[in-house]
């Protein structure tokens, strides 16, 4: 059986799904997105989500077809439809459809397409043995701020690790990293201090983010919002990443350099358990 999706207040089987080809999320990237994690058929910090997507269309001067009270009950619905247990919900609001034309349409109605994927969210075999990442220019616009649909320059980055037989990569900008492909990037310094790039236009406010630099407060340790180098990075006790739906993930290398001794580190894999069992909690 084909999964659910939503388009623009149908629900429909992904065979089916349509959007116009007028559509400026297709014809220039002119939209947003929000991924929020699912666990036991329940959403994770989807409230995080949703305050983000606002300030996202706001930024960008769009509207939102429906209220985050109904995203929320289409979010629930797509959940129940595809039977869910553990992955994520895909949100996409887009501009809408108007002639091709670079300057904003008047009077067009925002487009909102959701769907869900299943994903082993909690026993990623990749937790265990940590992922390698390559590092590379960071060619993307100057708005990372704003979770846009213009994801290309992080899928080149992403293939050219993939080619480097690397899983992911970090992006570098004036000597420093900014964050990886899809994820917030952190290094943990030999004296247990957890750093981390400062919120800035250069980098995403990751909702994972900001749950895992909680609960490093809570276990009093020490933490220093700012921009790290490539070499730092190399010389790392340990590295790790976040997203929704990777959580917190282990960086075993870098460059092809080991990581200390090329296991995940004692804090990382702290972290994680502790995210884990506070997001369990929560939908409890």
């Amino acid at each position: 059986m084909s999964r659910i999706v939503y388009v623009n207040g149908e629900y429909v089987a992904e065979e089916q799904a349509k959007i116009s080809v007028f559509d400026r999320g297709f014809l220039f990237a002119d939209g947003v997105y929000e991924v929020s994690s699912v666990l036991q058929g329940k959403l994770i910090d989807n409230q995080g989500h949703l305050t983000r997507l606002k300030r996202s269309l706001s930024e960008l001067a769009m509207e939102a077809p429906v209220t985050d009270d109904q995203i929320q009950q289409i979010q629930t619905a797509l959940i129940e439809k595809n039977n869910l247990q553990e992955g994520l919900v895909y949100l996409q609001i887009t501009r809408g459809a108007a002639d091709r034309d670079f300057a904003y349409p008047a009077g067009v109605k925002p487009s909102l397409v959701m769907f869900t994927q299943s994903k082993n969210v909690i026993d990623n075999p990749q937790a265990l043995t940590g992922i390698s990442v390559i590092t590379t220019a960071d060619i993307r616009w100057q708005r990372r701020d704003i979770k846009t649909t213009g994801l290309l320059a992080p899928c080149m980055a992403k293939m050219l690790a993939k080619s480097a037989g690397a899983d992911d990569a970090w992006m570098i900008e004036d000597g420093f990293i900014t964050e990886g492909s899809s994820n917030n990037a952190y290094i943990i310094k030999a004296d247990g201090t957890l750093v981390t790039r400062q919120l800035g236009t250069e980098i995403l406010a990751g909702i994972t983010r900001k749950a895992v630099l909680k609960l490093a407060a809570e276990e009093s340790i020490r933490i220093e919002e700012r921009p790290f180098s490539v070499e730092e990075a190399h010389n790392a006790a340990e590295a790790f990443i976040s997203s929704a739906t990777a959580f917190v993930m282990p960086v075993t290398s870098i460059d092809g350099k080991k990581i200390a001794d090329g296991k995940p580190g004692k804090l990382t894999r702290k972290l994680r358990e502790i995210y884990i069992q506070t997001a369990l909690k929560s939908i409890m």
